[in-house]
């Protein structure tokens, strides 16, 4: 006799067996609602039109994908975010909103890797914290709808820090080798994130010497694949570190600099301070033992290292890099640093009670600050108002060049086609263009005295950042005799000056 397969449920359809509804977690909603608070500041200017850097990016794929390469050598920067953007705009077109897509997804998997890196450490809820922190900087949110590299650069940089976590907790060779990889892969997006590597070398050593012998084989294969990936880049950082002296723009960093970048604003202190004073006092601050002070170690060391690095190359070299959109590597230290802090506070309703005051002033301050809804200076008004001005009567557009390295070669033939003069690859005139240095030099004076000779009585228009201001005081007084100088509006700091000749004007 065959034995039916009992079917409880066929032969009992009275009976319900009742399944408990799931709880909703509504702290983690709470905090995922704070996230996307954070992650908001990010698109208030993510309609801008493109800055000065943005185009430089442009310019590099504006020639097409075979050219993409050699611009990047002439841009100064390295190929891989390149490419990213030639497909970008293959696929989705090249307005500024497309253009600006890959950067906002890079910035979000940082954002995400982060968040794991403070797991490996902390509990769930301050790891969160230590995420929502890493989001919310000027330069991060600034960076994130930014047409340049950095989000892949930090994206490199927080993957290389999880790997290094994975690989100190497992010791496992496959976390070691892909350690290597993701080092050396920092370099392609920006090889001054790559500091970071010199935070996470100065906690080993103060942490694991004592068994370096027995990491000797999986430390040789981390450097192993590094040195196999760094290859392609590596004739790109000598050609970097030979012009080095033609790219710095900036003064050297004063002492005040440094404490500004490590301290945060005077809101967020006093509410850190105050939430702290309340731990305290309702004795739910944890005692920090050794697994909690290596911990705090490894997130210094993350944050110092790096800022340190770059304040002493600044100070002691003519290479002058210690700027907030460099200074981002010290950023997911920092995150971490608070994150630790966070975990220190035995109390989820005081950590809750952080994250409300502390990140509600957070994105308080960047929704009631006009400089969240700017995104630098742009040449798109000031080209575009000098384009239809000088359509009356094809008068020449003088252009003075945003960038440093102009005033360190010698000027193009065709303004468009030069990375000088990137602005043009992207906000396209009509005008003729006549290419100036940024600052006064020889051959400015050249330029402009050539200029002249040529122009006789006819009219032209400048356009002039506020470094190439005496560009326009030089054309004023070589001109003076012949052209009388009306300034006709500035745009994004861009001044456009109109030289109208004597015989118009009367």
């Amino acid at each position: 006799m065959l034995n039916p397969t009992l079917d409880v449920t066929a032969a009992s359809p009275e009976v319900i067996i009742a399944q408990p509804s799931p709880r909703i977690n509504w702290l983690a909603v709470a905090y995922g609602v704070a996230l996307a608070a954070c992650i908001s500041v990010w698109f208030l200017a993510v309609r801008a039109p493109l800055w000065t850097d943005e185009t430089l990016s442009y310019w590099q794929i504006a020639g097409g994908f075979k050219q993409i390469w050699s611009r990047s050598v002439q841009g100064n920067s390295f190929a891989a975010y390149a490419y990213i953007l030639w497909l970008t705009k293959t696929l989705f077109g090249d307005k500024e909103l497309a253009l600006r897509i890959p950067s906002i997804l890079a910035m979000l998997a940082a954002v995400y890797v982060l968040y794991r890196c403070a797991r490996e450490m902390f509990d769930w809820d301050a790891s969160l914290i230590a995420a929502m922190l890493f989001a919310l900087p000027r330069a991060v949110v600034f960076a994130a709808i930014d047409v340049r590299p950095y989000p892949f650069a930090l994206l490199v940089t927080n993957l290389t820090i999880f790997l290094f976590l994975r690989w100190m907790k497992t010791r496992s060779t496959v976390y070691a080798a892909l350690l290597g990889i993701s080092s050396a892969g920092i370099f392609y997006f920006h090889y001054l994130f790559a500091s970071i590597l010199l935070g996470l070398v100065v906690y080993y050593l103060l942490t694991r010497a004592s068994s370096l012998r027995a990491d000797v084989r999986q430390i040789g294969i981390a450097l192993g694949c590094f040195a196999i990936v760094m290859l392609p880049v590596l004739p790109r950082l000598r050609y970097i570190y030979e012009t080095r002296a033609t790219h710095s723009f900036t003064d050297p960093p004063q002492g005040a600099s440094l404490l500004r970048t490590l301290s945060p604003g005077n809101g967020q202190l006093w509410v850190a301070a105050g939430i702290i004073l309340l731990a305290v006092v309702a004795r739910k601050i944890t005692t920090p033992n050794r697994e909690l002070l290596n911990k705090l170690l490894l997130c210094a060391s993350l944050a110092l290292v790096p800022i340190l690095c770059l304040y002493g190359i600044s100070v002691t070299t003519s290479v002058h890099v210690f700027i907030p959109r460099y200074l981002m590597v010290a950023v997911p230290g920092l995150a971490l640093c608070w994150g630790w802090l966070c975990n220190l506070i035995d109390s989820r309703p005081l950590r809750g009670l952080f994250c409300v005051a502390f990140l509600g002033l957070c994105v308080f301050q960047a929704y009631s600050s006009p400089l969240s809804r700017r995104h630098e200076e742009s040449w798109k008004g000031s080209l575009a108002f000098a384009d239809a001005n000088a359509a009356e009567d094809h008068a020449p557009l003088l252009m003075c060049s945003p960038l440093v390295e102009a005033d360190f070669q010698p000027m193009p033939a065709i303004a468009s086609q030069s990375v000088l003069y990137a602005p043009l690859s992207y906000y396209k005139v009509k005008a003729p263009v006549v290419p100036l240095p940024r600052t006064v030099n020889a051959e400015t004076k050249r330029q402009v005295r050539q200029f002249l000779l040529t122009a006789g009585q006819e009219r032209f228009l400048v356009l002039a950042p506020w470094p190439s201001l005496r560009i326009v005081d030089l054309l004023a007084y070589e001109s003076q005799s012949t052209h009388t100088p009306r300034v006709l509006g500035k745009f994004d700091e861009i001044w456009v000056v109109e030289f109208v000749p004597y015989s118009t004007a009367r």
